[in-house]
């Protein structure tokens, strides 16, 4: 008599953990704890550009002024929900770590900033997946940047979403005063 895959034994995987997301390689893939499974997403190169381009403007401004720490993809959060995030360019205020140091593990804490830039493989499903897990974490700013559609979202929460065209400019607004780029300019 045959068996329906129903009625045969399934073997779950074992849940993925902390320690299995630190040794993943150094492979230039950017990899995640979601669920109990380590995610790998790959950026591309003009992901990558706009990722650093950012990081060097948000460090520059937020570095001589004492407002906190910028951080890459390579760094994961520890969220309430247990899930390890890797934005790909992140902002952390002032005072949040102790002794201004960050822990050499991942910080228990939600960034004050996220930014995340669209890679061509990315669902929209996984992204406001992300996006509502910062948000619900703490985060009290997320930037959403799609390359290909020139466009990006500024959200304050999920119902507080801005769009941004190319002429229009990302503001630090209260998480990182003063601080402004624009679409356009990132996108080049």
């Amino acid at each position: 008599m045959l068996k329906t895959m129903s009625e045969t034994a399934t073997t779950a995987r074992p849940r993925a953990t902390e320690a299995d997301l630190l040794q993943m390689p150094q492979d230039g893939y950017k990899y995640e704890l979601v669920d109990g499974e380590i995610r790998m997403s790959p950026g591309g190169a003009r992901h990558g550009q706009i990722s650093v381009e950012l990081s060097v403007l948000l460090h520059a401004f937020a570095e001589p002024r004492g407002l906190g720490h910028v951080f890459d993809s390579s760094t994961g959060f520890r969220l309430p929900g247990g899930n390890v995030r890797s934005p790909d360019v992140c902002f952390v205020r002032r005072g949040r770590f102790e002794n201004e140091r960050p822990p050499d593990d991942f910080p228990d804490i939600a960034p004050d900033l996220v930014v995340e830039v669209l890679s061509p493989g990315d669902s929209t499903r996984h992204v406001l997946d992300k996006v509502g897990e910062y948000l619900q974490a703490g985060t009290r700013l997320v930037w959403v940047i799609d390359p290909k559609r020139e466009r990006a979202a500024v959200y304050r929460s999920l119902t507080d979403v801005r769009e941004l065209r190319p002429d229009d400019s990302f503001d630090g607004e209260d998480v990182l005063p003063g601080f402004a780029v624009k679409l356009a300019d990132l996108l080049q």
